[in-house]
């Protein structure tokens, strides 16, 4: 199982998994032509994409242009079950209520055969958001994004995984001293909003603890989400995370507008071959 993230922040948030014989969204805040674009060179291309998994409905993280490339390729789009009645709304076609699979949180589902996720609800705005367990043979991944502030049972969740994606969106001086409206400030960095650098870190921290008190290995690589471009830079990231010596090599930065190289989240020996046998696999 291997993570791609396509786009990260304000501007639009989407990652692609690919496991053994298929692959599928996290999120779709861009469209399919961009993440068409995105794609090339992964080995993996639009139409083999089988479902999306939507952490929540802002327009950064589900985009309305996706609707006919659902459509036409019988995609399963997996929707916060209680916003279910939203989102159909939200794409206003009737073709979609059978491709809309409702979850509910620490409830597993299969987005694709042979790979599980099960879900946390984090306190995100005035709906909430999702963070994502994912977990096959062949490894297990933790995604969490605009989570608002981190519950003690996603610590708890994500200990053990291979490789942990986490929101890192700002750093309160530089959020401070934006101009943004004061509004605006508040509802991100009032526990319901967006994690701080240094909220992340800590969050981060706290999971290596666990990991290492439980016996279990540490996430091989720790993929930072949803930087701020106004409020945050790559630099300050890196100093943050460096803190702890643990995190600094594992550490993946992630952009708004290029995509990532594929991060393994693969138990046991890295396997160099894997490209190019999912290539051949997808045809």
């Amino acid at each position: 199982m291997d993570l791609c993230v396509l786009a990260s922040g304000s501007s639009g948030n989407c990652s692609v998994i690919r496991s053994e014989d298929a692959a599928f969204l996290v999120d779709c805040g861009i469209g399919p032509r961009i993440t068409a674009g995105r794609l090339t060179g992964t080995g993996v291309s639009l139409s083999q994409l089988r479902a999306i998994c939507v952490t929540h409905l802002d327009r950064d993280h589900c985009n309305v242009a996706w609707m006919a490339t659902v459509v036409s390729q019988q995609m399963k789009l997996f929707c916060p079950a209680d916003r279910v009645a939203e989102l159909l709304h939200f794409f206003s076609d009737a073709r979609m209520r059978p491709l809309v699979v409702p979850f509910r949180p620490d409830e597993p589902f299969e987005p694709v055969p042979g790979l599980t996720a099960t879900t946390t609800r984090l306190a995100h705005d005035r709906s909430g958001s999702h963070a994502f367990h994912f977990t096959s043979d062949a490894g297990s991944i933790g995604y969490a994004t605009d989570l608002g502030h981190v519950p003690p049972t996603l610590i708890d969740r994500f200990c053990g995984i291979d490789l942990l994606a986490i929101e890192s969106n700002y750093d309160p001086q530089m959020q401070r001293a934006s101009g943004r409206p004061v509004f605006l400030q508040n509802r991100i960095m009032n526990g319901g909003g967006h994690l701080s650098n240094d909220q992340a870190l800590t969050a981060v921290k706290n999971l290596f603890d666990r990991c290492a008190k439980h016996g279990h290995s540490l996430p091989s690589q720790v993929v930072l989400l949803h930087r701020s471009r106004q409020c945050n830079c790559p630099k300050l990231l890196k100093q943050t995370f460096e803190r702890d010596r643990r995190i600094g090599p594992r550490l993946v930065l992630t952009e708004q507008y290029s995509r990532t190289e594929w991060i393994s989240a693969r138990r046991g020996p890295k396997i160099s071959w894997i490209g190019e046998q999912l290539s051949l696999q997808f045809g």
